[in-house]
């Protein structure tokens, strides 16, 4: 039998939508246009658009991918780990590995996005409520200032993200992780 003469192939939607997110990962929302993400998915505009939305809607879901998928590995770290300090530890571990993965975006999207401020705010938050679950059990000192502790790891998570963007190794990145950790409070014995 011949195929249907009109009928548009169709496409799908998980490889599409995380060509859409690599696409935001690379160039960030300002610089992804909707022509760049239909030649990088091979799907037609009219096409994208009632698979995913306008622009915006695009974005919002390659966010959600991305946090579903390749930034997975930060939120795991907080609920898998016992202490905020080895959850800290695998955090900028494996982010020294995630940010400079061969054949994808360096960096972490989250990150380098100005539009994502909320969502980095929520992930310092998610730190400090670990520190400071540390801090109230008695695992870290009385005195350790939970919120100052958790702009820290931001800052460096932050630091790392744009250092594998500018072409830091996955050695140096594992080299800042391990300074940052030789910052943290001791834990109370």
């Amino acid at each position: 039998m011949g195929a249907v003469v009109g009928r548009k192939r169709g496409f799908d939607r998980d490889e599409v939508l995380d060509q859409i997110t690599r696409a935001f990962w690379r160039d960030g929302y300002q610089a992804t246009s909707v022509a760049g993400l239909t030649e990088a998915t091979g799907v037609n505009p009219p096409s994208l658009y009632a698979a995913f939305g306008d622009k915006r809607a695009l974005f919002t879901g390659a966010v959600d991918r991305y946090q579903a998928t390749y930034g997975r590995f930060a939120s795991r770290a907080l609920d898998e780990e016992p202490t905020a300090r080895q959850a800290v530890e695998r955090m900028l571990t494996e982010a020294a590995v995630e940010y400079t993965t061969p054949g994808r975006p360096r960096g972490c999207l989250v990150l380098s996005a100005p539009e994502l401020h909320e969502l980095r705010d929520q992930a310092m938050r998610a730190v400090e409520a670990k520190i400071r679950h540390d801090v109230d059990t008695g695992a870290l000192p009385a005195g350790t200032d939970a919120h100052r502790l958790a702009v820290f790891v931001a800052a460096t998570a932050r630091g790392m993200s744009s250092l594998a963007r500018d072409g830091a190794t996955r050695a140096e990145l594992c080299d800042v992780a391990r300074t940052a950790l030789s910052a943290w409070p001791a834990p109370v014995p």
